[in-house]
């Protein structure tokens, strides 16, 4: 007797101390399944479509299934890049499948989450290599990373032709132009290999253009897949545009909308009319020898010539030039004698061509000559409007097929 309330005081005790002991269990224990860590599923979930150890092949679905119980709940897949592949759970969970293709030559990994039949949560990660591709799309950007003229466009040419509309959007989709400023723009496909792109109006002085594609391993059809393309980062000048006015034998060239320099000019006589419209300036030549024979006239005839030419500022693949016309200097600022080139005194085309530089603008009004055509001899991508430009995008509402030159424009010199 003696001893018994100790030992009552003893029981009492542990009850106390056995209490928070049941209320631990129950925060932590199998009582709130979504609170314990994830158990590992490797046994319960199977990657069924890769082997061990093997690569898969890109042109065929991932597939995954649970086994026994467990069901899955959620499946992401993506490759080293970030990018996600869809796919469809079934509705027991039982499999998983990919509905979107995969890359080729690329690192994917795969998180999978199941559940168990009494709620547990299992997770899963596998990781795996996709087969290289045989045929690759290859993008090659251009002009080369450096500084350019408001009017340059942006070209981008692929190593295989791309006809079909949809895959055209595939491959579009995946070339990137980002500027700053930011300006609206588009991609244009002027033919089965090519595309430009332009931004609405004319580029911002001093803006950054940066120019870069994700096609690398995207399926683009016919067992075909996209492959690498190298950036390059375009800075634009000064605002520089030379409006030369056949009709008034003049040129005016102005740098941020402000006069520089207006200059007496000649420009294509009848028969040899200088083209009108937007041209871009394509290179300079400090030396070119000018020959008749070249645009196909013969020798000995009254317009033959074959002549050294200074200071000549490329306008034209078939040759029309700025340059230095010593010769016609009694009808600059008259008449118009050339062939179709503009010519101005040695002093003036030396001046103009260490002012301007590639992507510059030259626009020509008041010609009889035809307007410079938009893709076949050299930049002429700002003589389209807007609303045909945007319709030759494969991304655009109303696309229609693009359609390029039939003939590639021979290297003519005019003089």
């Amino acid at each position: 007797m003696s001893h018994s309330p100790r030992r009552r005081r003893t029981v009492l005790g542990c009850a106390l101390l056995l209490a928070p002991l049941v209320l631990v269990t129950a925060c932590g224990g199998s009582a709130n399944p979504l609170a314990d860590k994830p158990y590992d599923a490797t046994e319960q979930v199977e990657l069924t479509s890769v082997g061990e150890g093997e690569k898969a092949d890109p042109g065929k679905p991932l597939e995954i299934e649970a086994s026994g119980s467990d069901r899955i709940t959620d499946v992401t897949a993506t490759d080293a890049a970030g990018r996600y592949v869809r796919g469809e759970l079934a509705a027991d969970g039982s499999s998983w499948h990919s509905t979107g293709a995969l890359a080729a030559g690329a690192h994917y990994t795969v998180r999978v989450s199941t559940e168990d039949e009494d709620g547990a949560q299992g997770r899963r990660t596998i990781g795996f290599d996709t087969s290289p591709a045989d045929r690759l799309l290859r993008v090659t950007f251009g002009p080369q990373s450096g500084t350019y003229g408001v009017g340059q466009p942006v070209t981008a040419e692929l190593s295989h032709p791309v006809q079909d509309p949809a895959t055209r959007a595939v491959v579009e989709r995946t070339l990137k132009v980002d500027s700053q400023p930011p300006v609206e723009g588009a991609w244009h496909w002027v033919d089965n290999r090519t595309l430009h792109y332009r931004p609405k109006d004319y580029w911002p002085a001093h803006a950054t253009v940066d120019v870069h594609a994700t096609l690398e391993g995207i399926q683009i059809g016919g067992g075909l897949y996209g492959g690498p393309a190298k950036p390059v980062r375009l800075t634009t000048g000064d605002r520089i545009e030379a409006v030369t006015d056949a009709s008034a034998h003049s040129m005016t060239v102005l740098r941020n909308g402000q006069e520089l320099r207006v200059i007496p000019v000649t420009t294509g006589k009848p028969g040899y009319a200088t083209r009108n419209g937007v041209k871009v300036i394509l290179g300079r030549e400090s030396f070119v020898r000018m020959r008749g024979t070249t645009i196909g006239i013969s020798e000995g005839s009254a317009d033959s010539y074959d002549l050294p030419v200074y200071w000549a500022t490329r306008v034209t693949w078939s040759g029309e030039y700025v340059h230095a016309a010593p010769w016609s200097e009694g009808s600059q600022g008259a008449e118009n004698v050339s062939h179709g080139c503009t010519g101005m005194s040695t002093e003036n085309a030396k001046w103009f061509f260490d002012t301007v530089h590639v992507g510059d603008l030259v626009r020509v009004v008041g010609s009889t000559g035809a307007t410079m055509t938009p893709f076949d001899n050299g930049f002429g991508d700002w003589n389209m409007e807007w609303k045909e430009w945007r319709e030759g995008s494969a991304l655009a509402a109303g696309k229609r097929e693009g359609a390029g030159p039939e003939d590639a424009a021979r290297l003519r010199p005019l003089v």
